[in-house]
Order: structure tokens, then sequence, then C-alpha cells
């Protein structure tokens, strides 16, 4: 793959890239967590939420239809908003690394959110 342009944030411009990047920076914070019962639960679906937005934008931008495009972009920002709920969820507060690793996803998480909502304004 060839070199993307990044933001002065370091992020890619490239928003398949960019939702790309913020699943698997999820997977590798996930398997730094301590192994409560809860953590892996939460865990599981902050695991299938940050997938669920690369992966819907993937068919967003493949849709046939304007309302299945819209549908898709919704999805992202519903599964976008879900992310930062199970980051808030995960218990990392005696690890002050993965805590704030947790807020960088999270407001990475919120980023996405808004971006999808600005396609989303533009494009209704």
């Amino acid at each position: 793959m060839g070199e993307n342009p990044k933001r002065s944030n370091g992020r890619p411009y490239d928003l398949e890239e960019r939702t790309f990047l913020f699943a698997k920076e999820i997977r590798s914070f996930v398997k730094q967590l301590s192994r409560t019962v809860a953590n892996l639960e939460d865990s599981k679906q902050l695991v299938r939420s940050s997938g669920s937005v690369g992966a819907n934008y993937i068919e967003a931008n493949e849709s046939v239809s304007k309302k299945d495009f819209l549908l898709r972009i919704k999805t992202c920002r519903k599964e976008s908003k879900g992310s930062v709920y199970w980051l808030r969820l995960l218990d990392c507060e005696t690890n002050s690394a993965l805590e704030k690793e947790r807020n960088r996803l999270a407001t990475e998480a919120g980023e996405l959110m808004n971006i999808f909502g600005a396609i989303l304004r533009k494009s209704e």
C-alpha cells in the first residue's frame, strides 16, 4: 500500500484507512486489559462496534442508492457512539497508561462520530 497523506494530528485523510486504524488500535488496547468478567464482556462489544464503523463505511461507499448510503452512514455514527460507551465502561483506572489510551481512543471515536454526523447533514 502507498503512503497515506496525514493531517497535522497524524490521522490519515482517507476515512476508510482511519476507521481501519481505529479498529486495529482498539484491538491492541483490549489485549492489554485485565481479564475481569466485565472487561471481557465489554471488550467484546467494543471490538464489534469499532470494527462495524469501518465495515459500514465501506458499505456506504459501495451503496447503490442514496437511502442505503444514508443508512450506512447513520450506522457508522451509531457504532462510533457505541464505541465511546463501551470504552467508558472498561475498568482500567488503576493503570494510568491504559487510562490515557482509553481517553485517546474515546476522543477518536467522538471525532469519527462528528465526521459521520457532518456527512449526514451534507447528504440529506
